[in-house]
C-alpha cells in the first residue's frame, strides 16, 4: 500500500508532463498514439486506467477523441468551453480532475451539474472509474469511504470527489475547491451569478476552473462569461459538431449536391458530403435550434431568448465586415476604426452608467455626421467625474464632436462634472443639457437604429455593439431591452447618437435629403418615389 501510495503521489507530480513530445519519444509509442502524436502523462494514465461504457454498452477505454485532445493540448487554470452536443467534454474533464484526484494527495474535486438527473450520470462515470480499477489498487492506496450518494472520499489520500447540483445553495460552500467543473452553466436555475461566485470564491489561484456548456440563448451567465473571457483571463475553447465522428450520415442517396454556403464549409472546415448530408437532415428535423444544438462557430450558436429587435441576418453580414480597429487605447477601453478628418464633423452618443465595477457600463460611440460611419467607441466602468473627462478628450480628438450625453439617472451627474470643466459642444433640449430617453423617445430610437442597421450595416465597426443588437429582444408586455444576463450600453450610445443626427439634419436644412439610410427612405416614401 505504501508503495502505491509513493508511486501514485510521484504520478501527480508530473502529469503535465509530454514524454513521448516529438523531441522525446524515441521510437517508442503509448496506449492509443500515433505517429507524431504529443501526449501528456495525464492522459496515458487515462487511456490505461479508466474505462468508460460504450454505445454499444460494453465497457471500453477512454480514448480521447478530437475535441478532448485539443482541449488537453490547450488547457489552462481557467478555461470556458463552448460546444456543440454530446463530444465528450463532460466525460473527459471527470476523467482529467479523477485522475488528479488520485495522484494529488489532499485534492478536493467538485463538478456540479445543471439538475439532479445529470449529477446522477456524471456520478455514475466518476464511480465507474473507480470500480474498473486494478483490485490492488480499489483495496490498498485507493480504498474509499463514502459520506454521501454522490462523494467518493480516498481516506489514504485524504481526497475526495464530489458531484452537486447547481440548484444546491451550499455545493461549495466552506470548502477549499482544487478541482471545479461547472456543467452545462447555460441552464443552470436559480441565481446563477451567486451560484457561480460562490463556487469560484472556493477555488485557490493554482486550482483549476472549467466552465462548460453547450449554448442556450444569447444571454445569461455563460454568454456574459463567454463574451468576457479575454478580460477575465479564462481560456477559450470551442468545439463545433463536426468534431463528433458518429456526425455523418453513410447514405448515398441523401447525398444532393451542394450549396454555395455547404462548399463554402466543407472548404473551411474539411467536411466531407457524409457529414454535410447529416447536417441537412439535422437541420430538417430542428430548423432553428439546429444552430444552437450542433454549433458551428461561436458567435451564431448563441439564438437570442426572445423576439430579437434589430435584422439577424444584417448582424451576421455586419460581423463579417468588421475590420481590427487601427488603435486602442486607454487598456482597450477606447477602439478607433476611423481618426479625425480635417473639415469633418462628429456627433458622439453617449449612454452613461454608475461606474461600479458591476452592471452596466458607460459607452460613447463617435459617428461621423454625414455618412452615419461609426468611427470610435470608449466603452468600461468609469465615475462620473472620469468618464466627463474620457468626454471631452474624445470629443477633442474629434474636431470637438458634438456630445450627446443622454441626461436620465446617471447622466445628471455627468453633465454636471462637464459643465464644471467649461465644455461647450454639449447637446441641449430646450435650456437643458443632454438627450431626454422617454418612454416616448426611446421605441422610435430604437426603429430609427434598427433601420439603419438593416440597409447599412456596413457603417458599424464595433463586434461589440453588433453582439448587443443580437441580445437585444422584445420582450411579451412589447417592450424591448438586453436579454437576461446582456447588455445594451452600445446599443443605447448609438441609438442615441444616429437619433442625435437625424434631429440634426432636420434642422439644417429641410430642403435637401438627408443622407442617412433610414431617413432617405422616408424621403422617397413621402415624395412617391418608394
Amino acid at each position: 500500500m505504501i508503495s502505491d501510495l509513493f508511486l501514485l503521489s510521484q504520478l501527480g507530480k508530473c502529469l503535465d508532463l509530454r514524454p513521448f513530445s516529438e523531441g522525446n519519444r524515441g521510437g517508442t509509442s503509448g496506449p492509443g498514439m500515433k505517429a507524431g502524436c504529443d501526449v501528456g502523462v495525464r492522459d496515458l494514465l487515462i487511456e490505461g486506467l479508466l474505462r468508460v461504457r460504450s454505445k454499444s454498452r460494453g465497457l471500453i477505454q477512454l480514448r480521447p477523441n478530437r475535441a478532448q485532445v485539443e482541449f488537453s493540448r490547450n488547457h489552462a487554470k481557467r478555461n470556458i468551453v463552448l460546444k456543440a452536443r454530446q463530444l465528450g467534454i463532460t466525460t473527459y474533464v471527470a476523467a482529467r480532475f479523477f485522475i488528479q484526484t488520485i495522484t494529488q494527495p489532499g485534492t478536493v474535486t467538485v463538478q456540479v451539474a445543471h439538475d439532479q438527473e445529470s449529477a446522477e450520470e456524471i456520478f455514475k462515470i466518476v464511480h465507474r472509474f473507480w470500480e474498473n480499477l486494478p483490485r490492488g489498487m480499489r483495496e490498498g492506496a485507493l480504498l474509499t469511504s463514502r459520506a454521501n450518494i454522490r462523494q467518493i472520499a480516498f481516506p489514504r489520500l485524504d481526497s475526495e470527489y464530489r458531484v452537486a447540483t447547481a440548484a444546491d445553495a451550499n455545493a461549495g460552500r466552506g470548502m477549499t475547491i482544487h478541482n471545479l467543473h461547472c456543467s452545462e452553466v447555460s441552464r443552470w436555475p436559480g441565481d446563477v451569478e451567486e451560484t457561480l461566485a460562490s463556487l469560484r470564491s472556493a477555488v485557490p489561484e493554482n486550482g483549476e476552473i472549467v466552465l462548460e456548456s453547450t449554448p442556450n440563448g444569447a444571454g445569461g451567465i455563460f454568454y456574459e462569461e463567454w463574451q468576457r473571457a479575454e478580460e477575465t483571463g479564462y481560456a477559450r475553447h470551442f468545439f463545433p459538431w463536426w468534431y463528433g465522428d458518429d456526425y455523418r450520415l453513410m447514405k448515398k442517396a441523401a447525398v444532393q449536391p451542394a450549396s454555395q454556403e455547404e462548399e463554402h464549409l466543407m472548404q473551411q472546415a474539411g467536411l466531407s458530403e457524409a457529414q454535410i448530408a447529416w447536417r441537412r437532415s439535422k437541420r430538417a428535423e430542428l430548423r432553428g435550434l439546429a444552430v444552437q444544438e450542433y454549433a458551428e462557430d461561436p458567435v451564431s450558436c448563441f439564438r437570442a431568448s426572445g423576439e430579437c429587435v434589430f435584422d439577424l441576418e444584417a448582424i451576421e453580414r455586419g460581423l463579417r465586415s468588421c475590420g481590427e480597429p487601427i488603435q486602442a487605447k486607454d487598456n482597450q477601453h477606447l477602439l478607433i476604426w476611423l481618426p479625425s478628418q480635417v473639415g469633418k464633423q462628429y456627433v458622439i452618443g453617449v449612454d452613461p452608467a454608475g461606474g461600479g465595477s458591476e452592471g452596466d457600463y458607460s459607452c460613447a460611440v463617435v459617428i461621423e455626421r454625414s455618412s452615419g460611419l461609426q468611427c470610435a467607441e470608449l466603452h468600461g466602468h468609469f465615475p462620473p467625474r472620469e468618464f466627463a473627462g474620457k468626454l471631452i478628450e474624445l470629443a477633442n480628438s474629434y474636431n470637438q464632436g458634438l456630445l450627446v450625453v443622454e441626461q436620465n439617472n446617471h447622466g445628471h451627474a455627468v453633465l454636471a462634472h462637464l459643465r464644471m470643466e467649461g465644455c461647450g459642444n454639449v447637446f441641449r433640449e430646450g435650456a437643458r443639457d443632454g438627450w431626454l430617453t422617454s418612454a416616448v423617445s426611446r421605441p422610435a430610437m430604437i426603429e430609427n437604429l434598427a433601420a439603419v442597421l438593416a440597409v447599412e450595416e456596413t457603417i458599424f465597426h464595433s463586434p461589440r455593439l453588433l453582439n448587443e443588437c443580437r441580445t437585444f429582444v422584445r420582450h411579451p408586455d412589447g417592450s424591448c431591452s438586453a436579454a437576461a444576463g446582456s447588455h445594451d450600453d452600445c446599443v443605447m450610445a448609438m441609438a442615441i447618437a444616429l437619433a442625435a443626427r437625424q434631429r440634426l439634419a432636420g434642422q439644417f436644412s429641410r430642403m435637401r435629403p438627408v443622407e442617412m439610410a433610414s431617413l432617405s427612405i422616408e424621403s422617397r416614401r413621402a415624395s412617391g418615389d418608394a
